[in-house]
């Protein structure tokens, strides 16, 4: 029986020959980041134990991006400590406040084809569009794994997403991963893993990926992943990083391993969507799963949008938003924060000049972080308020007050609901 891309990779990163579904093994990942959420409990935990270094400084990332700028003297606290644990524990990547982690460990090459990438946030998964296993985990593992350099897992069940057809203009990687919520649920695919093939997913741009892959974990799955090809092949070739767990290799300035599922893998179950219906989806209140096709919701009053986060605050989701709203203003009552996955996608709208487009349109440009998505600062909905973003949890009383309402869609959504204050398709403005 062969194996699946993930089953691979975990085989691999077990150093076994092969693994099934189902079997405890201990791995052995390439990587491991920590978040100011969860380095600072490390950090503690490690000095507590009398654990004076990690199992390898150039393996384990630091990344302060919740708190990105603190605004609570709890979050001052943990900041404090993140960047005491960087010097104390000579940690070669320390991102302070440089973007949000899943951003920064795509576009810093950290992240291979055929890798193995802990993350102490739920959203790691999102490395899964470069052809690795990427996953979350909390306090307790990020510190054994950050210690150790190794972590149990269970090796998880298969499920294949077949996306067939080509994708109608506005009709984005965020719909897709919308209507596989719709089709799942919240807790359809537990301790599995979402794998995401077909010709819609191929002729999808990395940034459409990385948004599939970014909210795989809302439907409870372990990872999300795609076959690696040549569109991963060329965004490597763009990324630098000093050192690899695989080495450098001439021509990409990477060594990795481009993992395919064999023909006769088992996988538990398959799912079809087809590509050529999808419609611009929008999950409403208060659940990812909430999904609805944009005809059934538009002309729902909003309060504020937020265009950015880790799933979808990319060039090709600025791009699209800046080309539906230059030259035009949004309402007065409308509040439109416009927030970068990292300050390297700042950087890049600034010479393209998106970020003037955004500024003239009346929006709120802010720096790269977590913001009102993590639950931690700006950006927060007041009573009865309402907010339509491009982020990846809607759940009641996550983004503020938990009388206000929270919907998800994709960026070309937003950015036309922005301009009119209702949710409005993007295809009729």
């Amino acid at each position: 029986m062969g194996m699946t891309i993930t089953e691979k990779i975990f085989a691999r990163a077990s150093r076994r020959d092969t693994v099934t579904p189902g079997e405890i093994v201990n791995a052995y990942p390439d990587y491991v980041m920590l978040t100011d959420t969860v380095a600072s409990q490390a950090y503690n935990a490690l000095k507590e134990m009398g654990i004076k270094k990690v199992f390898d400084n150039d393996r384990v990332i630091v990344v302060i991006d919740h708190a990105a700028p603190p605004c609570a003297l709890a979050q001052t606290k943990r900041v404090v400590d993140d960047t005491k644990f960087a010097a104390e524990y000579n940690i070669t990547h320390f991102f302070n406040m440089k973007g949000i982690s899943h951003q920064l460990m795509v576009e810093n090459g950290f992240v291979t084809p055929g890798a193995f990438v802990l993350g102490s946030d739920s959203h790691t998964v999102t490395y899964g569009a470069l052809g690795a296993f990427s996953t979350g985990h909390g306090a307790t593992e990020a510190t054994w794994a950050a210690a150790t350099g190794e972590l149990w897992f269970r090796v998880p069940e298969t499920i294949r997403v077949n996306v067939s057809g080509r994708l109608k203009e506005m009709v984005l990687g965020k719909d897709i991963i919308l209507q596989t919520l719709k089709i799942l649920g919240v807790n359809g695919a537990i301790y599995k893993t979402l794998e995401f093939g077909g010709e819609a997913i191929r002729n999808l741009s990395i940034d459409g990926r990385l948004t599939i892959c970014n909210m795989s974990v809302e439907t409870g799955a372990k990872n999300g992943i795609i076959e690696a090809d040549d569109k991963v092949i060329e965004y490597l070739k763009n990324r630098t990083l000093e050192t690899t767990a695989f080495g450098l290799v001439e021509g990409t300035d990477k060594k990795f391993e481009m993992v395919k599922s064999d023909s006769d893998c088992k996988y538990h179950s398959v799912i079809e969507i087809n590509g050529d219906e999808l419609e611009p989806m929008v999950a409403c209140p208060h659940s990812p799963d909430n999904v609805v096709p944009i005809t059934q919701i538009a002309g729902e009053k909003i309060d504020q949008i937020l265009l950015g986060s880790c799933t979808a605050g990319r060039m090709e989701d600025y791009r699209l938003a800046a080309k539906i709203m230059k030259g035009k203003k949004i309402p007065r009552h409308i509040r439109c924060l416009v927030i970068p996955a990292s300050s390297a996608v700042a950087k890049d709208m600034a010479k393209e000049g998106l970020t003037e487009i955004f500024l003239d349109c009346g929006c709120i440009v802010c720096n790269s972080q977590c913001g009102p998505c993590g639950g931690v600062q700006m950006g927060f909905i007041g009573a009865g308020e309402a907010c339509l973003g491009t982020h990846n949890r809607n759940f009641k009383g996550r983004m503020g007050s938990p009388e206000g309402r929270i919907f998800l869609a994709s960026s070309t959504v937003a950015a036309a609901s922005a301009l009119t204050g209702v949710i409005t398709d993007p295809r009729v403005i």
